[in-house]
């Protein structure tokens, strides 16, 4: 069997070493006879996965004291409702910075729970689609809160300075970009990540905030997506995901194994450096995002000719490259090379991608 790299945006891959020991343990975990999923999430043993896979987190991420670490249901999805019920008071106004399909998402949910102010930052420059500079947003000075998302994962682009906010808390969706590389969680209010691409299965999302930003909450809000009821539960107010969080807390596990964050980010851009390169050295393959605005995690490209799409992907996916079919949204190709993605995938997308160029040219 040919080995495969999967390149879907997410659900997306997870570790190898994950999944074998998931599979190890699947039908009797820790010698309890059964599987972690069948245990009761009130149970000492599975209340033990919960706080180890949170105090991996907070290490690999370095989270203060000063925030809650929530595991929630619903994945990225369920917060953009959750954000605004939970800081969007009633009579405030909330800034959503719009730079590409997920952020604008976002903001249009919002608007189902207040007064919401889209500003829309992406721009044209002579190497592509870019974003303004953070300096250039037109901010609301008593905003609730600001919402931006640093990568969008469509769109192929990336925020790669943190705002400056004067104050006003700061947002952000980090579900394509999480645990990517070091950030400074300090900056932000709330954190928020659905789980399918940098974390573990879909259905779960990690939500991290900082503890004055909590006991806002419209009376309305569902006690599910309550960041207070749900932190003062330990994220147990009802029957969690436990089979993804159990998941999850095997990638923490294995991140820290091979090093933290600084040490896969540093893999990250020697991936990203790997495909751009490739793309841009060829007359056959194209990028159209400006270089300072390129995703490390999810790299569209497009075929000069796109008469041959069909061909690449039929070619692709019998070499074992697969989901590699971009947004259709946008068309073209999108590889999505998140944490879990080794070197090895992205040396074999790129040397398939030179063989098919020059036996179709």
């Amino acid at each position: 069997m040919t080995k495969v790299f999967n390149f879907c945006a997410g659900p997306a891959m997870l570790p190898i070493p994950v999944m074998a020991k998931a599979q190890q343990e699947m039908v009797n975990w820790q010698n309890t006879g059964c599987s972690v999923m069948e245990l009761s999430h009130r149970s000492n043993e599975f209340v033990a996965v919960a706080k180890q896979a949170e105090a991996d987190l907070r290490e690999l991420m370095a989270i203060p004291d000063n925030y809650k670490v929530l595991f929630c249901h619903g994945g990225g999805r369920g917060q953009f409702s959750a954000v605004p019920l939970n800081l969007l008071a009633q009579g405030k106004s909330a800034d959503y910075i719009v730079s590409g399909s997920w952020s604008k998402a976002a903001a249009s949910e919002a608007k189902n729970f207040g007064d919401v102010n889209v500003i829309d930052v992406v721009t044209n420059t002579e190497q592509g689609k870019g974003v303004q500079p953070s300096s250039q947003w037109r901010l609301t000075k008593d905003a609730a809160y600001i919402h931006y998302c640093p990568n969008e994962t469509v769109d192929g682009i990336e925020i790669f300075e943190v705002p400056e906010t004067k104050g006003v808390p700061l947002v952000a969706d980090m579900s394509s970009m999480i645990l990517s590389q070091e950030i400074d969680v300090s900056k932000f209010g709330v954190i928020y990540a659905g789980a399918q691409k940098n974390i573990g299965p879909s259905g779960l999302a990690i939500v991290i905030v900082r503890d004055d930003l909590l006991n806002q909450a419209i009376s309305t809000t569902p006690s599910i997506m309550n960041y207070t009821l749900i932190a003062n539960n330990g994220s147990m107010y009802n029957t969690p995901p436990t089979y993804a969080w159990y998941l999850a807390g095997l990638v923490f596990e294995w991140l820290k194994e091979l090093g933290g964050v600084k040490k896969i980010a540093q893999v990250n851009q020697e991936k990203s450096v790997l495909l751009y390169k490739a793309i841009d050295q060829s007359d056959f393959y194209t990028n159209n995002i400006a270089e300072q605005n390129r995703s490390l995690m999810n790299v569209p490209f497009w075929l000069v000719n796109e008469e041959l799409n069909s061909e690449f992907l039929a070619q692709a996916e019998a070499a074992g490259l697969t989901a590699l079919k971009g947004h259709r949204s946008v068309g073209g190709m999108r590889a999505s090379i998140y944490n879990a993605m080794p070197l090895a995938g992205v040396q074999a997308l790129v040397d398939f991608m030179k063989k098919f160029a020059q036996e179709v040219n």
